[in-house]
């Protein structure tokens, strides 16, 4: 079948989907979606412009985008737990804390989300029984995100949650095991993030050890809201996972480096480094590898979809890429405002990393051929999925 072909299958797979989801029952009947943003000042066309804008980001055709909005409209169809473990809820703030409300967070507003520490007014025993009705009444249903980071075996007591006083790790595997679909929201909760750190005291990891269930990670610290909403709206469409890399981290979200997609990359190529912060070259817009950059070495869409409703991000703002998406990049990226040298890749590629070429580029070809070998990045392109 040729891609014509393999998109239209797709399209029709996809409104076979939505067509059964609209004849279920809205679990929050009293929303409609189009009020609720027009209320905010979002016209039907700015709903519009998003819904294409979404369809972009998720790496699907033009024509599939009146399909990304009818998933947004049949979005509360599905019900959403969204659980908190050992973090900093900076996920949970990045999705619904912004100077206004976006689409994306009206969207989630709109969804029938039926537990989030965060945003529901309950607290202690009637929380806890307001998450075990939940799964109980929707068991098989509901979409389940957790973010942050789970203490395990002998270390669970050190997350403890609720009037029982459940574990984290209790709690994460009661509601894995009756979730349609599982999300790692953010770096902690997708590689344990920086409570897993060295020397790691409470033994964190990740949620996909914690269960057995397959988990698709939707690292960052914090994740855009856009590569959050996006994820869902995947599911919603599809009813079926997204293409995954080795670290079960979405391809349309974190197919390429940060590297590759740098509005800085000229610069680099060029031989145009920043040499301090504060300089001659970081007013001109230099590249910022010299000063810590990790960007060759990190898998995400920040600069396609930026932070703050797309105004800006770090390299934007004039600090480098730290690696947030990275597994256990607050141990391997550090330090943050130095480049990452060659100490991870020098038995590999014999110092043959970004660093060789920052200290010895003088043309476009040999900056671009030499970060292709950074070994993260081959790493991740070969080596097989879970």
């Amino acid at each position: 079948m040729n891609i014509e072909g393999a998109h239209e299958e797709l399209f029709r797979k996809a409104t076979q989907r939505l067509d059964e989801l609209e004849k279920l029952p809205a679990h929050n009947a009293n929303k409609n979606l189009f009020e609720a943003l027009e209320s905010k000042g979002f016209s039907r066309r700015d709903f519009m412009k998003w819904s294409g804008m979404m369809t972009t980001a998720l790496a699907l055709p033009a024509t599939f985008a009146p399909l990304t909005a009818r998933a947004a409209e049949v979005a509360n169809r599905l019900p959403v737990v969204w659980l908190h473990m050992a973090e900093c809820t900076g996920c949970s703030e990045s999705l619904l804390r912004s100077d206004a409300p976006s689409i994306d967070s009206l969207i989630f507003d709109y969804i029938s989300l039926e537990y989030h520490e965060t945003v529901m007014a309950a607290s202690g025993w009637q929380a806890e029984h307001n998450l075990d009705s939940a799964i109980e009444k929707y068991a098989g249903e509901y979409i389940l995100l957790v973010e942050g980071g789970i203490p395990k075996g002998s270390s669970e007591f050190y997350l403890t949650i609720g009037g029982h006083g459940r574990t984290g790790a209790e709690e994460a595997r009661i509601a894995s095991k009756h979730a349609k679909a599982i999300f790692a929201i953010g770096t902690c909760s997708s590689f344990g993030g920086i409570q897993a750190a060295y020397p790691n005291p409470t033994n964190a990891v990740p949620l996909s050890q914690i269960t057995n269930r397959n988990v698709i990670n939707v690292p960052g610290c914090p994740p855009s809201e856009k590569n959050i909403v996006g994820n869902v709206l995947h599911f919603i469409l599809f009813g079926s996972l997204p293409t995954l890399d080795a670290y079960n981290r979405p391809t349309w979200a974190y197919g390429l480096r940060i590297h590759d997609l740098c509005e800085r990359r000229g610069r680099f190529d060029a031989g145009q480094f920043v040499e301090h912060f504060g300089d001659e070259n970081a007013q001109k817009g230099y590249c910022l590898y010299k000063v810590g950059c990790k960007g060759p070495y990190t898998f995400n869409n920040c600069s396609k979809l930026r932070f703050n409703q797309h105004t800006s991000w770090p390299i934007q703002a004039g600090h480098g890429c730290i690696g947030c998406s990275e597994p256990n990049f607050w141990d391997t990226m550090n330090p943050f405002e130095e480049p990452i040298g060659n100490k991870l890749f020098t038995t590999s590629f014999n110092g043959m990393g970004a660093d060789k070429t920052a200290d010895t580029i003088g043309a476009v070809v040999l900056g671009a051929a030499a970060v292709g070998i950074a070994a993260h990045a081959i790493i991740s392109s070969t080596k097989e999925a879970k």
